[in-house]
């Protein structure tokens, strides 16, 4: 019952086209959400010792998807607190170049203009920069919205994020299972848990080819063949269900896998400002 009353919320929030009417104009955009050297990656992204010590660079990426007039932004990368002051510790270095806002500033996207923010989890890396988007409703998993909802001093950074839904000053639905987010089959939300209890990936069906953008099902290319369950996942087992899932899926429907950390694949997408349709 609760699974069916927050897809009905989400359904209300985006009004459904006519049954006849040709599927809207569907376009992505890869945007720069931040730049990382891992400092310890053997460390992090294995518990079976798959890597050797060293350092390793990845990227955050966020994406813009518009379908027809309306617009969906999944993810939204690191703090823009980072501009021009990088963290570096031991562990790793993070930083920002250049904010979601300005990005969009530069295709005509306004921040009032997106009607969904889509969370693939509450890591802080992808929900940094979420509060520009007050107008939005936000999306995320049902499971890690009861995280951060509590007191967990691990996510303090995405309940600061997300305070404005949080607070119930903005529109949330969290949901449990897989959301058709415009109700006509062209982008679908995935729940794919283990990495955090309520993570999700999304499913992009441009007329150029689907997309399987990956949230953090997997980071970097190696952990596909190897099949790796970073030491920070919340649940091994779920990790692996959900790497089966993600592979079938991007199987089943020839899809262009976007491991949303790694370079390479970042870098199938047209560079920003150009689209992919």
């Amino acid at each position: 019952m609760r699974k069916l009353l927050m897809a009905g919320l989400l359904a209300a929030a985006a009004a459904a086209a006519p049954a006849q009417a040709p599927q809207p104009d569907l376009e992505l955009w890869r945007l720069d959400c931040g730049d990382f050297m891992m400092k310890k990656f053997g460390a992090w992204f294995s518990d079976t010792f798959q890597y050797p010590p060293g350092a390793r660079p990845l990227v955050g990426s966020c994406y813009l998807i518009r379908h027809g007039d309306r617009y969906l932004l999944w993810d939204t990368g690191l703090s823009d607190e980072l501009i021009a002051k990088p963290v570096d510790n031991d562990e790793q270095r993070m930083s920002l170049k250049r904010t979601l806002v300005d990005q969009l500033k530069v295709i005509g996207v306004a921040p009032e203009k997106i009607g969904f923010v889509g969370i693939s989890h509450f890591h802080g890396d992808h929900t940094g920069q979420a509060k520009h988007f007050p107008n939005a409703t936000l999306v995320i998993g049902q499971a890690d919205w009861e995280v951060i909802k509590g007191d967990n001093p691990s996510v303090a950074d995405a309940r600061k994020h997300l305070d404005h839904w949080i607070s119930g000053k903005g529109k949330a639905v969290p949901v449990g299972s897989d959301v058709d987010i415009f109700r006509d089959g062209s982008v679908t939300m995935l729940m794919l848990p283990g990495h955090t209890p309520g993570h999700s990936a999304l499913l992009v069906r441009l007329k150029s080819g689907p997309v399987l953008l990956s949230g953090d099902q997997y980071h970097f290319t190696e952990a596909v063949k190897n099949r790796g369950v970073p030491v920070f996942n919340t649940n091994r087992a779920d990790t692996l269900a959900s790497h089966d899932r993600f592979d079938r899926i991007a199987a089943n429907t020839s899809a262009k896998v976007i491991i949303q950390h790694e370079p390479s694949d970042v870098a199938k997408l047209p560079a920003f400002p150009t689209s992919a349709r």
